[in-house]
């Protein structure tokens, strides 16, 4: 009688090879979380930028106009209008507010704060969501330390820090 010789794997290397796949996620998935959180902080980081810049251009703009920008200080707002801005009339707020948004895409769901001097916007934080936030410039808030700014309500702290890092504290 002829036997037929039945191609596949035992049940022992498939044990070994799901195991190897086990050890491999198990090295590999805490590292891959760390790499979100990156990412995350590095655009809210970016996000904080894009604002800041958007400030300086409408800036320049109110200058051109005959408005006197060098006495704003700070500039409070979101993404749906800014709520305060110092020594600013509250009706040209929606002025100002129309073209910071004409430079920044996508304003949603973004808070922010900024600190100028001399007419010129020099730091800015941005709560991205109520877990990351971001400054300009750059570097204050990192993976490390992002739960402690985590918010729109502590974005005066990370204000600070970027005003710290600008040179204006």
């Amino acid at each position: 009688m002829k036997t037929k010789k039945v191609k596949g794997f035992t049940l022992v290397e498939l044990i070994v090879v799901i195991a190897i796949i086990g050890v491999l996620a198990a090295i590999l998935v805490p590292s891959m979380l760390g790499y979100v959180k990156k990412s995350k902080v590095s655009s809210a980081n970016s996000a904080a930028n894009s604002v800041q810049k958007a400030i300086n251009t409408a800036l320049i703009e109110l200058d051109e106009e005959g408005k006197d920008v060098g006495a704003i200080n700070t500039v409070t707002g979101s993404g749906s209008g800014i709520s305060n801005v110092s020594a600013w009339e509250a009706g040209d707020n929606a002025s100002f507010f129309t073209k910071i948004k004409n430079y920044m895409d996508d304003m949603d769901g973004l808070n922010f704060q900024a600190a100028c001097e001399g007419g010129v916007c020099k730091a800015v934080a941005v709560a991205v969501d109520s877990t990351y936030t971001g400054t300009y410039p750059g570097g204050c808030i990192t993976v490390d330390n992002y739960k402690t700014y985590s918010g729109a309500s502590k974005l005066g702290d990370a204000l600070t820090l970027a005003k710290a890092k600008a040179g204006m504290c």
